[in-house]
C-alpha cells in the first residue's frame, strides 16, 4: 500500500513567513528552508527578529487568516486522496497549520510545535521528531509502506530521496539543477498524473 507524503508550503499554501514578513514590512523574515537548509538556524534566526521587533503568535495568527491554498490546491489534494492516503509533513507548527488545514479540507498533517510565553511571545519550539519528514518516511516504511513524496525545498529532499518515487513541485531553479534526477513540476495537473502513474 503507498502513501503520499506532500509538503505544505509552497506545495499547498504559500509561505507562511514571506506572507508575515510583507504584512509586518520585515523583508529579512523572508528567508525559508528554500534559502536556508540548517532548519535550526533559521528558526532561532526568526524568533530572534520577531523578539526585537515585539511580535509574537497572535501578529502571526493574524498574517495567516487572510491565507488561502494556492488556487487548484484542495481539488488537487481532494482527488489524491480519493485515490491514496496523503499525509502533509511539514516543519511549519500546530499554532500556524490549523486554520490552512481547515480550509484544505482537514487533511492529515504531521508538523512541529510552538513555545510560548503567556505573553504571547514565541520562545522556542519543539521538533516532533529530528529529520521530521525522512524519519516520518522511514518509519511509514517500516510498516509496510511505499511512499511517494514531493516538496520544494532542502528540507523536503531527504523524503523524496528515501522514497520509492519522488517528485520537485514549484521548486527553485537551484535545486532542480543540484537534482536532476527528480521530475519537477509546476501545475497540479501534472504532478497528480505522475503519481497516479506510480500507483497504478
Amino acid at each position: 500500500m503507498e502513501v503520499v507524503c506532500l509538503d505544505m508550503e509552497g506545495v499547498l499554501v504559500p509561505e507562511i513567513w514571506i506572507a508575515f514578513a510583507n504584512a509586518a514590512g520585515i523583508p529579512e523574515l523572508k528567508k525559508t528552508t528554500r534559502d536556508e537548509p540548517d532548519y535550526d538556524k533559521l528558526m532561532n534566526f526568526r524568533i530572534g527578529i520577531l523578539k526585537e521587533h515585539g511580535l509574537g503568535l497572535k501578529e502571526i495568527q493574524d498574517t495567516i487568516a487572510t491565507i488561502d491554498p494556492f488556487p487548484g490546491a484542495k481539488e488537487f489534494l481532494d482527488e489524491l486522496r480519493s485515490l491514496t492516503q496523503v499525509i502533509i509533513l511539514s516543519d511549519t507548527f500546530t499554532q500556524f497549520a490549523t486554520p490552512l488545514m481547515k480550509k484544505l479540507g482537514w487533511p492529515t498533517i504531521f508538523c512541529n510545535t510552538l513555545q510560548v510565553s503567556d505573553t504571547g511571545e514565541i520562545t522556542g519550539y519543539k521538533m516532533r521528531c529530528e529529520k521530521s519528514k525522512l524519519t516520518t518516511v522511514k518509519a511509514l516504511q517500516s510498516m509496510g509502506f511505499d511512499t511517494i513524496a514531493s516538496g520544494d525545498s532542502f528540507n523536503d529532499l531527504g523524503m523524496i530521496q528515501a522514497s520509492r518515487a519522488g517528485f520537485l513541485f514549484r521548486s527553485t531553479d537551484q535545486i532542480k539543477k543540484d537534482y536532476p534526477q527528480y521530475p519537477a513540476f509546476e501545475e497540479y495537473d501534472e504532478l497528480l498524473q505522475a503519481i497516479k502513474k506510480e500507483l497504478s
